[in-house]
């Protein structure tokens, strides 16, 4: 991996981890803070996941997404699901 590259991913990991660390600050449940760094992570094209999603033999996104509270054990997820920005949003 190129210097480049791994500054790259270093600084979209910074973004992600920023944002919810930003919902955690100002009060926000531990639920909102794991699908807003998802949605970072989906939302930037250099990660594997949302927008970044590697393409199917037919060159479609099929994405799949989970998310589970532990306060009260409740758990929502998608699977091969395409045409969306956040399959962790829907997932919720």
């Amino acid at each position: 991996m190129s210097a480049e590259r791994e500054a790259a991913y270093r600084d979209g990991l910074q973004q992600a981890l920023a944002r919810g660390w930003e919902i955690l600050r100002l009060g926000g449940s531990a639920l909102d803070t794991v699908e807003a760094t998802v949605c970072a992570l989906e939302d930037n094209p250099i990660f594997n996941a949302g927008r970044g999603a590697v393409f199917t033999h037919e060159e479609r996104h099929e994405m799949d997404a989970a998310i589970m509270s532990g306060e009260n054990m409740r758990a929502g997820a998608v699977a091969a699901v395409g045409g969306l920005k956040n399959p962790i949003t829907l997932a919720r």
